[in-house]
């Protein structure tokens, strides 16, 4: 464990007392758990928590996010685990990246409750919905200009990457990049990617240059089959029975 996992530690234990909550699961969000964290990148640390019983019977209701520390080097927040089921009843993807996260700060044997439920709520096409909104407004937001940072290439391709598996494995995607590269990416496109990979690893900021032609025709193609794609595929109704049944079990814990 290096110095700023044990930083993270402390903060963690400073929530828990501070909050009055318990924290049931910690990970990292970002570019470190995709695997391409550059140089410079902070720690995106998300926790989810639950309070004292007392705290979900008030008429004034708590906030359901605490919101710790964000500066240059942590970004620390978490959800309540009402917030989080809420969410997993909508198949949302943050919480099943969340559960998969290959960085684990900290976590307790309660979380193996949400964990064994996971399945049940996963929903193909409210997922790809996530990812590929998610790859549109990135699309706009960084890459339809004449100059662009080069790095916010990722941030289009990771939500189309992770659709792609999505749709074609009908399950929740990786978290790290690597494995979605390895899945889904064209052969022809592995040099290009991984230069920039290379690039963001290695140098606090890749910087900006021209469009890649061959990476620019792979997004709108890819942005256009899942558009179409989605139309084919159906959800179905979840039940709030075991979320219920979940929470209620946490808080007795």
């Amino acid at each position: 464990m290096n110095q700023i996992e044990i930083n993270i530690q402390e903060k963690l234990h400073q929530i828990e007392k501070t909050e009055h909550v318990r924290i049931l699961h910690c990970v990292e969000s970002g570019s470190r758990s995709w695997g391409f964290a550059s140089p410079d990148s902070d720690y995106d640390v998300r926790f989810i928590y639950i309070r004292q019983t007392k705290d979900y019977l008030r008429l004034n209701p708590v906030r359901d996010v605490i919101e710790f520390q964000l500066d240059d080097i942590y970004d620390i927040n978490g959800w309540d685990v009402q917030k989080l089921l809420r969410l997993l009843y909508k198949s949302n993807p943050t919480v099943f990246e969340w559960a998969s996260s290959p960085i684990v700060y900290q976590t307790n044997p309660d979380w193996n409750k949400i964990i064994e439920i996971l399945p049940e709520y996963f929903d193909q096409k409210a997922i790809l919905h996530h990812y590929l909104s998610m790859a549109y407004h990135n699309k706009k937001a960084y890459l339809e200009r004449e100059q662009i940072q080069l790095k916010k290439y990722f941030y289009v391709l990771r939500p189309i990457l992770a659709a792609n598996w999505v749709l074609h494995k009908n399950t929740p995607s990786p978290m790290l990049f690597s494995e979605l590269v390895q899945e889904e990416l064209p052969s022809e496109l592995m040099p290009e990617i991984q230069d920039l990979l290379e690039q963001k690893k290695s140098m606090p900021e890749i910087g900006t240059g021209q469009h890649i032609k061959n990476i620019d025709l792979y997004i709108s193609d890819q942005l256009a089959a899942l558009k179409q794609a989605i139309t084919t595929i159906k959800s179905e109704r979840k039940s709030w029975e075991n979320l219920d049944i979940v929470f209620q079990k946490l808080l007795l814990s």
